[in-house]
């Protein structure tokens, strides 16, 4: 007798195919490998270890957890490293909470949405909020380890480090006397631009990238009731702005030249894990040419997920790469309100939007019970 037919005192579970479950749990071009939408908690567990077509999305993200937490605490084995809960990590601390969030969620979603067709819903709102807390996440230990410098001179107020070019000279850091020359003739203008994006990088920058991402969650869960047809091209392009966004540092840094060659070369493979990532999360490659071929294993959902995890580690190196090369010190000392504050209230807000979306599934849900 099988560990599961001991377990449940049943024969295991039978996986169905596509024309046997709702259609609201199929996916494109997946035939087979379905688990059947009454499942109980023990036999999603248990559905880890079976060759449905959830296992590889359950496990691509779950063991992302184990390898991101490693490269994680390794930077904490740096002979000048501070001490872990020094402040000056809170934002490396925020930036931890929302990618070890997204990764549980998402292996957890895709676990235990067979369920029933209303936790399955749930689940992906919940996922979805998480995505969305993961890039403010980001927004934080970037704006306070990616943060441009600023410079000042008796000659022009506050500018980015890229608006001057500087030289050593005895009695302290000077101008060149040719971009000075050239400043100089547009004097009004420059200090202007430049003060106007400092106001904002400052001021506006994480206010954006929590106002983005509760945009994000709300249009995400929406596709789960409305747009469904266009679900895969919506999610993809609503979560590359706030890439765009919250990479706003990097984008000028790299602009400036003001980088060091590893934070390049990680920003790039970040970028093209990401794209890799959309181009599988819409196309549906391979199982679009091959439809049954790939329902258990390869298909289009593990690879994306395979992509976005490629590209969190490199984020991950990136951004230790910047916090080695700071030495300890910071432009801004982060607090526990401006970091910790800033999640807590975020999260607060995802989960008024996930209870609304849930709600309304729930009445849904009941309301096609009673006929």
């Amino acid at each position: 007798m099988s560990f599961n037919m001991q377990l449940f005192g049943r024969k295991p579970s039978v996986l169905l195919r596509h024309t046997e479950v709702p259609s609201r749990v199929t996916e494109s071009f997946i035939l087979s490998g379905y688990r059947f939408p009454g499942s109980s908690f023990l036999e999603c567990l248990v559905s880890a270890f079976q060759p449905t077509n959830e296992t590889g999305n359950f496990w691509t993200h779950f063991l992302g957890v184990f390898v991101f937490g490693f490269h994680f605490v390794e930077l904490f084995w740096w002979d000048t490293a501070p001490f872990f809960t020094d402040p000056f990590y809170y934002p490396f601390w925020n930036y931890f909470i929302g990618v070890l969030g997204l990764l549980i969620v998402s292996s957890m979603a895709h676990l235990f949405n067979s369920m029933s067709l209303l936790i399955r819903e749930i689940c992906f709102f919940i996922d979805y909020g998480t995505i969305s807390a993961y890039t403010v996440g980001s927004s934080l230990a970037y704006f306070y380890y990616i943060n441009p410098k600023l410079v000042s001179s008796t000659n022009f107020t506050y500018v980015w480090l890229a608006e001057e070019e500087i030289i050593e000279q005895e009695g302290g850091p000077l101008l060149d006397v040719q971009v000075f020359s050239e400043v100089s003739s547009q004097a009004w203008i420059l200090p202007f631009i430049a003060s106007q994006a400092r106001w904002w990088f400052e001021v506006m920058y994480i206010p954006t990238a929590c106002l983005i991402a509760i945009v994000c969650t709300l249009a995400c869960c929406n596709t789960r009731q409305q747009w469904r047809k266009y679900r895969y091209i919506i999610r993809t392009l609503v979560f590359l702005l706030p890439f765009v966004v919250v990479s706003i540092p990097v984008f000028y840094r790299l602009y400036a030249g003001r980088h060091s060659t590893s934070t390049a070369v990680f920003f790039f493979r970040h970028c093209f894990w990401l794209v890799i990532s959309g181009v599988f999360n819409i196309s549906k490659i391979p199982e679009r040419f091959s439809p049954g071929k790939f329902d258990i294993w390869g298909h289009s959902h593990q690879w994306f997920h395979f992509c976005t995890f490629m590209s969190i580690l490199d984020e991950l190196h990136m951004i230790k790469a910047e916090i080695k090369d700071l030495g300890g010190e910071l432009h801004h000392l982060p607090t526990f309100l401006s970091t910790f504050g800033v999640m807590l209230v975020l999260q607060c807000s995802i989960a008024v939007i996930v209870t609304r979306f849930a709600l309304q599934a729930y009445v849904q849900d009941r309301k096609v019970k009673s006929e």
